[in-house]
């Protein structure tokens, strides 16, 4: 069973629900459980916030978070996940945020560098990445990251 349906099958026998909010892999992981048959059982919907101002509009995420942190920050990948619970009332809400490259980077702040969050009832999971490879590598490598952090959250909050 792929990643994907084995999340789909978790969430869904447990009757629990999610939200996405997307920045760098571009609602890639919303399209990879919508792809499920009945996934509306447990995928209410997503944002993909590319921007900063759909970041701090939809999601809520703070401005001070985003001037202090950045957009690429444990900080602010925390606020988008708990943003995207609170919008689509959900139980669990998760974001990506990241430098898929192949510009962009910085010495502080490299390609590959990726903040998943995975907020939930009792609290909010956050994962710092550094991928190897190029935009589509990075991308496909914080999708599968962000359905293991989820399947983890499951786990320990149910």
């Amino acid at each position: 069973m792929r990643l994907e349906e084995r999340l789909a099958a978790a969430l869904s026998d447990r009757a629990l629900t999610l939200a996405t909010a997307e920045s760098c892999t571009g609602g890639g992981l919303s399209h990879l459980l919508t792809e499920i048959p009945g996934a509306s059982a447990f995928f209410i919907g997503g944002v993909i916030a590319y921007h900063n101002d759909v970041k701090s509009q939809l999601l809520e995420v703070p401005r001070e978070t985003l001037t202090l942190y950045g957009a690429v920050s444990s900080q602010t990948a925390a606020a988008m996940a708990e943003g995207s619970r609170s919008r689509f009332k959900t139980d669990f809400g998760v974001s990506i945020t990241g430098i898929a490259g192949p510009t962009g980077g910085s010495a502080e702040k490299p390609v590959g560098l990726v903040y998943i969050a995975v907020a939930g009832p009792q609290r909010t999971h956050v994962e710092e990445h550094r991928f190897p490879g190029d935009r589509s590598q990075v991308r496909d490598q914080a999708i599968t990251a962000a359905m293991r952090l989820i399947l983890g959250a499951l786990t320990e909050e149910t």
